[in-house]
């Protein structure tokens, strides 16, 4: 298993709308970077964990946790001109942008980014990295653990 952090705008779609979505599950739609986009198409498998974080709102940070719920597959989006994230290069015979289906495991306390910053044992985190802006991340198994167990203070397990 392997362990990731999705960044979601809470206007688009907070932890509480995914958990009143049908299945509590969404496709993770307008992915547009290629690095993010790959995370996806290769390493993603169902049942992979993920932190749900949330992005470009007042109180950013991790706000549930979710789980992958699919293989990857063509992201619709890319094929409607009324889309925001239309692609006109995309085809359904060659897509260039791909998603996977997110589904609800919790909502947990949200863990700031400030909050983040000042373990030691996150340090080397991805999504604290000066100049990240990517919305997918991988996480270190120990950086799963510690934020579960010390920030979320839950077993492991139970995630």
């Amino acid at each position: 298993m392997r362990y990731w952090l999705m960044k979601s705008e809470p206007d688009d779609c907070s932890i509480d709308d995914l958990a009143a979505m049908p299945g509590q599950t969404v496709a993770w739609y307008g992915v547009r970077n290629y690095q993010a986009r790959n995370f996806m198409m290769r390493q993603m498998r169902p049942g992979d964990r993920l932190f749900f974080y949330h992005s470009s709102c007042p109180q950013p940070g991790i706000a549930g946790i979710a789980e992958v719920a699919s293989s990857a597959y063509p992201d619709e989006t890319q094929f409607d001109p009324a889309s925001r994230f239309y692609d006109p290069k995309a085809t359904r015979e060659q897509p260039r942008w791909f998603n996977v289906d997110v589904k609800f495991v919790a909502k947990t306390r949200l863990v700031g980014l400030p909050e983040l910053r000042e373990h030691a044992a996150l340090e080397n985190m991805r999504v604290l990295a000066k100049g990240n802006r990517l919305s997918i991340t991988p996480v270190d198994p120990d950086e799963w653990t510690y934020i579960v167990e010390q920030l979320l203070e839950r077993k492991t397990d139970e995630f």
